[in-house]
């Protein structure tokens, strides 16, 4: 009886944790790529659709959809991206 109930209470803790929100990214003031090797690129997007950041043209994550290129500030928003491109495009 007493394994069933610190079982049960193991599987609640469990899946409280994962109910919870993503990580949020936290961003540097300013992006600080590197200005001698980073092309200017036009992006489909004005902001980063994952944490609403305002674009800059030398950003260096960037991923295609639909043959448009999609800037963001980082690598863990790029990703987040990849995972579900049509619902992040279309904001």
């Amino acid at each position: 009886m007493k394994s069933k109930i610190l079982l049960t209470a193991f599987l609640s803790v469990s899946l409280l944790s994962c109910a919870q929100e993503p990580l949020k990214v936290k961003h540097k003031t300013k992006n600080t790529a590197s200005k001698s090797n980073v092309k200017t690129v036009k992006f489909a997007n004005a902001v980063d659709p994952i944490c609403d950041m305002k674009t800059e043209p030398d950003m260096k994550h960037t991923a295609v959809y639909k043959n448009k290129t999609y800037g963001f500030c980082s690598s863990y928003c790029k990703d987040e991206f990849n995972k579900n491109p049509e619902k992040y495009a279309q904001k």
